[in-house]
């Protein structure tokens, strides 16, 4: 696959990535625009490895956790859970709770915050967590573990943005 083939079908998808991470598609844009730079430079070797998708993803990681030391003062603004959720009825309600999700979201250490991104939006197991992460499995289950444990605390157990009527997290 060519670059520009590349560009045409993965960028939409890692700016819907950066966005669940960054919580603002703007600064998603400019994510991935810095990672799609830097991918050009490397394309020959990027191509060439088995999954070139994780390997994007994960750049896009590792350009959001840099980003501590470019954007330390900048607090961005989450615009991201654009899509329904049919579970409730009120739409007031809904976008209530999904801002107050993504500003709780927003308050968790980038690392804790790309780990819940990568399980809950992009659906990878703690194994390609790591992977993406450069860590073992056994410190994606800790994030996560205490990301959801912040999140409880913050937010409440009984709190409609932090669970459906399974118990479940909702990751939208």
């Amino acid at each position: 696959m060519t670059f520009e083939e590349w560009t045409r079908q993965g960028v939409p998808d890692l700016v819907r990535f950066a966005t669940v991470l960054c919580g603002s598609g703007h600064l998603a844009e400019d994510l991935v625009q810095d990672t799609v730079i830097k991918a050009h430079r490397h394309w020959d070797r990027i191509q060439r490895a088995d999954r070139p998708d994780s390997y994007l993803r994960r750049m896009v990681v590792n350009e959001y956790l840099s980003w501590r030391r470019k954007w330390s003062r900048f607090v961005p603004r989450p615009e991201i859970w654009g899509q329904a959720d049919q579970l409730q009825p009120d739409h007031a309600t809904r976008l209530a709770d999904q801002d107050e999700m993504v500003a709780e979201l927003a308050k968790l250490p980038r690392r804790q915050r790309s780990v819940i991104a990568l399980r809950y939006y992009c659906g990878l197991t703690d194994a390609e967590i790591a992977d993406v992460l450069g860590c073992s499995p056994n410190t994606v289950r800790a994030y996560a573990s205490r990301a959801l444990a912040t999140l409880r605390i913050e937010l409440g157990p009984s709190s409609p943005a932090t669970t459906a009527p399974n118990g479940v997290i909702n990751a939208h």
